[in-house]
């Protein structure tokens, strides 16, 4: 039986048709956009959580198209591309669910800004190293001998992406150097028409010089040129994050996320398994946390975010294990992110007694999810929060742990007796008073743990503010980095309007993704410098900068690829490069190499 759907934007509408080969009486409409919308033609909303929405239609006759018109609630919002268009969409008659075929154009957008810089740099590897000394030569390196383990790890890196041998018992000579002189993770090539010598300081060191090393010898197809190379990175934490709440990514798709993040000399994974959809570790101390596992029909959460009738998954124990020990073999370090007080929408409806009963407000999330919040004021809250800050930080050896703290919705807790009971016994004037101390305390428990405490921006806010030495991760604007520094805290730049990698590369209907930040194309990412001139000062505090990947967007794995390539190379850039060198035209021109080296790779790469 066919049953087809398909939609376009006009304005700030959104037409839509659906076709049956036979006659449906009185059949839902189930569908999520990315905030909450409305029918223009008067049909009843049934339901509506978020941006999923059901509609009431009246009897569609077969193999007559139905049409009908949608528009966002708010009327600020006009669909800035395809993706805003519904998304997860099926038919429920009686007890019957329907699959409609969506032939509205989805996936990943096509290739555009397929050119190249005039000006080519001297070593084609991203990112560029601090300097070169070039010997005016090139030397032919197919492979190279050594038995290191640093470079056992890159040859096994490279030949399970497709990019050849790096190591064979023909090859040129490395030759491995320890210099106690050179800074973490730094190195020193030699290269030469007779051998190669790496200088290192650390296992680390010696890895990236092997990464830059095998590169060349890719992008360069064997013919290095040979020189002195002497590299470090500017910035000790150069992160990537991932939204695996909203879409549950494969173990697969994580290790070749991992494995790019390498590639480019990243070493810092954020991993962000909880939010309002869904908790996705599995956790022994709270095994009920599996009814957010899946949303769809009969779930706690219905289809948002284009879930569909049925859409999830979680990750083990050993998942995380594996995902551990793959991360660290390419000299990076896992981060879990838990999440609290807010984003917690189906941890609430899990755990009811984390709300107050006697709570008469109305607050609701920027997602459009109301009750969303964990009370302070509730035992359970901290049953439950605490459980979690113990067995996650038992899962993963990496000393931080993100309790995230962003997104509170305005006047939360303001109609909560209990709340407001508790703000009178510890001196708390305003919700985001209420929130600090709520972070602080999840802060000391961290540190109880072993664990230095991380958290989203908004935690620093507040009398008191979360403390502990929390490393700080500035997302709404490079402004709360920069005042997070000059309070002391260790910082991590990730404003949306330069790094949120979600965001829409080009204004094009074609294109996919978010623009709430942000139209951002590479050279945004890379054209920004996350220490202003005027600020030198901040420079120790601003300990590293990450990109931010959020999957509301997301149905499939692999949309993620060309929403990240090839932006993820400006982040590598600026995170590796000395004050101001991250150049854009050698960006540019190194955007077209990588395109071929992306394509060996196998990665997705939309904008190159």
């Amino acid at each position: 039986m066919a049953k087809i759907f398909s939609a376009r934007i006009d304005g700030k509408q959104m037409h839509c048709e659906l076709r049956s080969d036979r006659d449906l009486t009185s059949p839902v409409f189930c569908y999520s956009c990315m905030a909450p919308s409305v029918s223009l033609e008067g049909h009843k909303r049934i339901k509506s959580v978020g941006g999923y929405a059901e509609l009431q239609l009246p009897d569609i006759r077969a193999d007559e198209p139905f049409n009908f018109a949608l528009a966002y609630e708010n009327t600020d919002f006009a669909p800035a591309n395809r993706a805003w268009l519904p998304m997860g969409v099926y038919l429920r008659c009686d007890k019957d669910i329907i699959s409609l075929d969506n032939r509205t154009k989805t996936g990943v957008a096509p290739s555009t800004l397929n050119h190249e810089s005039g000006v080519q740099p001297d070593l084609l590897v991203c990112p560029q190293p601090k300097s070169f000394y070039p010997a005016g030569k090139t030397v032919q390196i197919d492979a190279i001998r050594s038995d290191a383990p640093a470079l056992q790890q890159v040859h096994a890196l490279f030949q399970r992406n497709g990019l050849g041998d790096v190591i064979s018992a023909k090859g040129l000579e490395l030759r491995l150097k320890t210099d106690l002189s050179l800074s973490p993770e730094a190195y020193k090539l030699n290269i030469d028409e007779r051998r190669v010598e790496l200088s290192h300081s650390d296992d680390a060191g010696a890895f990236y010089g092997g990464i830059t090393l095998a590169t060349l010898m890719v992008n360069h197809e064997s013919e290095v040129p040979c020189g002195i190379i002497e590299d470090g990175p500017r910035f000790e934490w150069r992160g990537q994050h991932l939204d695996c709440a909203r879409h549950f990514f494969e173990i697969g798709t994580i290790t070749r996320l991992l494995d790019l993040m390498a590639l480019l000399k990243m070493n810092r994974f954020h991993w962000h398994f909880a939010d309002d959809e869904a908790f996705r570790l599995e956790l022994e101390s709270l095994p009920e946390l599996k009814r957010t596992h899946f949303r769809g029909e009969d779930e706690l959460v219905p289809g948002v975010f284009g879930g569909g009738a049925r859409a999830g998954g979680s990750y083990s124990k050993e998942d995380a294990k594996f995902l551990v020990d793959h991360a660290k073999s390419l000299f990076i370090e896992v981060m879990p992110e838990i999440e609290a007080p807010a984003h917690a929408f189906s941890l609430c409806a899990v755990y009811p007694e984390t709300r107050d009963p006697k709570d008469s407000g109305t607050e609701t999330s920027v997602q459009s999810y109301a009750r969303n919040v964990m009370n302070p004021a509730m035992e359970e809250s901290w049953r439950i929060w605490e459980a979690m800050i113990q067995e996650v930080s038992s899962i993963f050896p990496f000393e931080m742990i993100h309790l995230g703290g962003d997104e509170l919705p305005e006047n939360t807790w303001q109609g909560s007796p209990a709340a407001k009971k508790l703000m009178q016994h510890e001196g708390l004037s305003t919700t985001q008073d209420l929130q600090g101390w709520t972070m602080n305390k999840l802060a000391k428990k961290a540190v109880d743990c072993g664990k230095t405490p991380a958290s989203w921006e908004e935690a620093a806010l507040g009398k008191p503010a979360i403390g502990h030495g929390a490393v700080i991760f500035s997302w709404t604007g490079q402004g709360p980095g920069l005042q997070a520094a000059k309070d002391g805290h260790p910082v991590v730049m990730m404003p949306g309007q330069k790094t949120y990698f979600d965001m829409a590369q080009t204004s094009s209907f074609d294109d996919w993704g978010a623009n709430w930040a942000a139209i951002l194309p590479l050279v945004e990412t890379v054209n920004w410098d996350p220490v202003p001139d005027t600020q030198p000062e901040l420079e120790n505090n601003i300990i590293g900068i990450e990109g931010a990947f959020w999957s509301e967007f997301t149905t499939e794995d692999q949309q993620m690829e060309p929403m990240l390539a090839p932006r993820i190379l400006g982040l590598s850039m600026l995170g590796w490069q000395t004050k101001n060198s991250a150049s854009e035209h050698i960006l540019l021109s190194l955007r077209a190499r990588y395109a071929h080296f992306f394509e060996k790779v196998g990665w997705c790469q939309s904008h190159f």
